[in-house]
């Protein structure tokens, strides 16, 4: 047994509390061991905070543990007593950097086990004992260590702080209270300390939950982030797929052209080359013929000229109207023209097609969902400045108030003439294009008023140019006390308060449209629910004896 307990190491059976080896050993549940007085005192302190703590690890405990014997561990210390061995210090209990260090040890010091407020001096265990045991001591206040003891001192009395002034939020001592802190609201500080620990935990908890939150948001921008990527690739490949096909398309139609052509060109050559062999056939006969003329009329006796020239047979009829027709020629000319015309129609179906897509890859909806707008205050966060466009109001509608009032009147106005001028229609289209999220207000007088919106696209001269009678363009119809609202010449009438200010809420990547009666609260009167493929312009259709304005300045 002694040869055993020889090859012991006393450090590993040493308690870090007293420094000696364990007396009636226990552990806790974290893994340390200490002796049972060591460690029921070291709780002792703690009773007032009501969480206990492992003196090594910090690990707390709530309620206290209940201590049991580690039988094995007091075996082994007697067997080590035997051999005569004690424990010392392991190195772990030195203090170090950063460490509180005991003020009595000499030498190389232990690390403090408590502070004193009143001795403002700190001590390793063996030098807290007196502490610990002598009345004296009784009033002295323990606290874990700490190196600013300084700072529980009250600098103007030099007595400890234990009170805390909820006036002026400080910590005080008893002479502060009766002096500058007279009439102030003062408690103890252990109170307060409660008090504020209970507000502590509150935050933390808070802290923790919007730590989750924020977590939980973070996972989903995660999966947001992936979600983008992979899109976006599959977008390449497919956009990469379909280019390849429409050059293999356009490839093909070449090559069709081109057989075309050449079957062409070798069908007219064989045929012009036909001709050619006869008209030499033909030249060749009229040479033989032209040269036994030529040897009749040289003959001398008459009998035989005129017996020569009667066996001749007759000369076969050749009529002008037989002749090659001598005119310009174009030849694949056309053609040519032809391919070019289609070129350029390729052309301006890819200008527009692709403006398009470049306007719908810059909107590719990326965003989380926010939550929409309830009061005037939240729809005010997404005024847009409207200005409306004089390049498309109609002659009959006059633009005051720097372009933002439109009025009927009877007299034509002789605006310029302009590709984008509504010549059918009471309408005026505005200037800004409109995308994301906007709101705007309109302010209205007389009989009836159109408040739409539409795309920059939407026909200027024909009869269905109106807004909401085609598939570019959604109108609300106002008028004293009911609402029709039209899109792609379908329309819903519903009844609505009467209201001369109607507020327009347009969420364009989520689809949402929204007309809304603006009073002192913000009433819904309708809500569309579509896909948008383009920009929109914020539009106003205006009847006789009927105005309309922006009434609100609003900044971009």
């Amino acid at each position: 047994m002694a040869q055993s307990g020889a090859q012991l190491d006393p450090e590993l059976l040493s308690c870090c509390l007293c420094l000696d080896l364990l007396k009636d050993p226990v552990a806790t549940s974290c893994g340390h061991n200490y002796c049972r007085k060591c460690l029921q005192h070291h709780w002792d302190v703690e009773e007032v905070r009501r969480v206990y703590s492992c003196p090594q690890c910090r690990t707390t405990f709530t309620p206290r543990p209940v201590l049991e014997k580690n039988t094995m561990l007091a075996a082994l210390v007697e067997n080590l007593k035997k051999t005569g061995h004690q424990a010392a210090p392991a190195d772990h209990c030195y203090a170090g950097a950063g460490d509180v260090a005991c003020d009595f040890c000499t030498g190389r010091k232990l690390k403090a086990f408590k502070s004193c407020l009143v001795c403002r001096a700190s001590y390793c265990d063996s030098h807290l004992q007196p502490h610990l045991r002598s009345s004296t001591f009784q009033r002295h206040k323990l606290v874990d260590p700490t190196q600013q003891l300084q700072e529980n001192i009250c600098p103007r009395h030099d007595e400890v702080m234990k009170m805390f002034c909820r006036t002026d939020q400080q910590m005080i001592c008893y002479l502060c209270s009766v002096d500058e802190h007279k009439g102030h609201h003062i408690v103890a500080a252990a109170s307060e300390r409660t008090e504020r620990q209970r507000e502590l935990e509150m935050t933390r908890q808070e802290i923790q939950q919007r730590t989750q939150h924020k977590e939980e948001d973070l996972k989903v921008l995660q999966k947001e982030v992936k979600s983008i990527n992979g899109s976006a690739d599959k977008a390449v490949k497919d956009s990469e797929d379909i280019f390849i096909q429409m050059i293999r398309l356009v490839g093909k139609r070449r090559c069709e052209v081109q057989q075309q052509v050449r079957s062409t060109q070798e069908a007219e050559v064989s045929r012009v080359k036909e001709l050619q062999k006869k008209l030499e056939q033909e030249i060749t006969e009229l040479k033989r013929r032209d040269a036994e003329l030529d040897k009749i009329s040289h003959t001398l006796d008459h009998s035989q000229f005129l017996h020569n020239f009667s066996s001749l047979p007759a000369l076969s009829q050749s009529p002008d109207s037989s002749r090659l027709e001598i005119r310009p020629l174009r030849y694949f000319d056309d053609v040519t023209a032809a391919v070019s015309k289609l070129r350029d129609k390729i052309q301006e179906v890819l200008m527009e097609t692709c403006a398009n897509i470049s306007w719908t890859v810059r909107n590719v909806d990326v965003s989380l969902n926010e939550p929409e707008p309830r009061s005037r205050e939240d729809f005010l966060r997404y005024s847009r400045q409207i200005i409306l466009d004089p390049n498309t109001v109609n002659y009959q509608l006059l633009l005051t108030e720097e372009d933002r009032k439109v009025t009927f009147v009877k007299e034509v106005q002789s605006y310029c003439d302009h590709p984008d001028r509504f010549t059918h229609k009471n309408q005026v289209l505005s200037r800004e294009s409109l995308t994301g999220r906007c709101y705007w207000e309109v302010e209205w007088r007389g009989e009836m008023i159109g408040v739409a919106v539409a795309y920059r696209n939407i026909s200027r001269q024909l009869e269905n140019s109106a807004f909401g009678l085609n598939d570019k363009s959604w109108r609300l119809i106002c008028s004293q006390g009911q609402y029709k609202f039209f899109h792609n010449s379908i329309w819903t009438w519903f009844p609505g308060p009467q209201s001369s200010r109607v507020g327009v809420y347009l969420d364009h990547r989520a689809g949402l449209l929204c007309f809304y009666n603006v009073s002192e609260t913000m009433q819904l009167l309708h809500r569309v629910q579509t896909t948008f493929t383009q920009p929109l312009h914020a539009g106003l259709r205006i009847v006789p004896d009927s105005s309309a304005q922006l009434s609100l300045k609003m900044t971009v």
